[in-house]
């Protein structure tokens, strides 16, 4: 791995606004600009690392890591041992030139890896059309629709097109309606055009009910009965502590079985998930996964240098950093309904405190955020701990019941 580099993720997301996969590149490596070979090999070898023993991605089957590649190392040996059936190699179409390049693609595909092309061209790059299983065109291009339609009269089989450069989300609902995939950039994060302030319904106002009674170590008898009152949120929180993202290694079977195993503490991380995917409006698959993955990756930030009770809160503040936009509620009206520590507040509101500094840092690595590495030497973290933390936030979220 590159030193002091830090991994950068951008969500892949369908029509329906679900994670698919993501691609991944090196902080160093600007926006559009053109990957190293030295670069591109040790992102590749890292990803190879975070392999399981049985051979899968860390990111698991349902999800694909797209990974920027130039031609030069479609022979290398580092692209063939990364897993096929969740890779996608990005390529510029110019750079298929090469001699032997055409070839090493084809091979590569052959063994189930896709191939991602960009920069292409109907009149330049036709012949390379039956090489890729995605083509890539930038929104942004003033010949965008006609290019959709020039590729789609071209009729390739099997073809996705992924829109990339969005920066609205009537756009995004266009791409969407013409089939396409997208990468979201920071676009799940800016509010919705129709969006407004919204009452919190009645199973979240239940959630934060139960968070409280949790918080001031209610009796478990008293929080069952709350529960009870609605029990699709009683079905669903059973869901989650038995999903394999917690792995406890026997099913639990009531409210009262997890507090007895586990205690309270457990019990408000999950109360924190079923809260977040309480909406009933205006729900994004996308912002709901990077709440939960943010979440997670600054729990593993933290892990080794606070108290495990410490960690766990920095859980609730990843979470919680974009509950105001999955609730569609202001985040200082979240925090009047609900009594959270006042370290976790600073977090939430300045990114200050005890937690704020690792939540700050788990959020730069969904943007190419220029502090990204002076953020993690303040905290002492070194470039592997980030890196790792990250790739284990991924593979625990998609193992979560969501």
């Amino acid at each position: 791995m590159q030193e002091d580099n830090y991994i950068v993720r951008e969500a892949l997301v369908n029509a329906q606004e679900r994670v698919v996969g993501y691609r991944l590149s090196w902080n160093t490596t600007p926006e559009g600009a053109a990957v190293t070979p030295d670069g591109a090999r040790q992102l590749a070898a890292f990803v190879v690392g975070q392999m399981a023993e049985d051979g899968t991605a860390a990111l698991g089957a349902s999800q694909t890591v797209v990974l920027d590649m130039p031609a030069s190392l479609l022979a290398d040996p580092v692209c063939a041992a990364l897993p096929p059936k969740s890779t996608i190699i990005a390529l510029d179409a110019s750079g298929l030139s090469a001699a032997g390049a055409q070839e090493d693609a084809r091979g590569l595909r052959a063994g189930g890896t896709g191939i991602l092309l960009r920069g292409f061209r109907p009149d330049e790059h036709a012949a390379l059309l039956p090489l890729a299983t995605h083509l890539e065109l930038d929104v942004k291009a003033p010949d965008f629709a006609a290019l959709v339609n020039q590729v789609r009269a071209m009729n390739q089989p099997g073809l996705t097109l992924i829109a990339r450069g969005i920066d609205n989300w009537r756009v995004f609902a266009a791409c969407a309606q013409a089939g396409m995939l997208a990468f979201c950039g920071n676009l799940h994060l800016t509010p919705r055009p129709e969006s407004g302030v919204r009452e919190l319904n009645p199973a979240q106002t239940l959630i934060l009910q139960l968070m409280d009674m949790v918080r001031k170590n209610a009796d478990v008898r008293q929080l069952e009965s709350v529960l009870k009152r609605d029990a699709a949120l009683s079905y669903k929180l059973l869901r989650y502590i038995n999903s394999a993202g917690f792995g406890l290694g026997c099913e639990i079977q009531s409210l009262r079985h997890a507090v007895s195993m586990l205690g309270y503490s457990p019990l408000y991380r999950w109360l924190a998930l079923l809260l977040a995917t309480a909406t009933t409006t205006g729900y994004s698959p996308v912002l709901m996964q990077t709440a939960v993955i943010r979440g997670r990756f600054s729990e593993l930030l933290g892990a080794g240098f606070l108290p495990k009770n410490e960690a766990e809160n920095l859980f609730v503040a990843g979470m919680f950093s974009l509950l105001d936009r999955l609730l569609g509620v202001p985040m200082e009206d979240v925090l009047e309904k609900i009594q959270l520590s006042e370290s976790v507040t600073q977090a939430l509101l300045a990114r200050e405190g005890i937690y704020g500094p690792f939540l700050a840092l788990a959020e730069a690595c969904e943007l190419h955020d220029p502090k990204l590495d002076s953020m993690a030497t303040s905290l002492c973290l070194g470039s592997r701990h980030v890196n790792e933390s990250q790739m284990a936030a991924l593979a625990w979220a998609q193992n979560l019941d969501i």
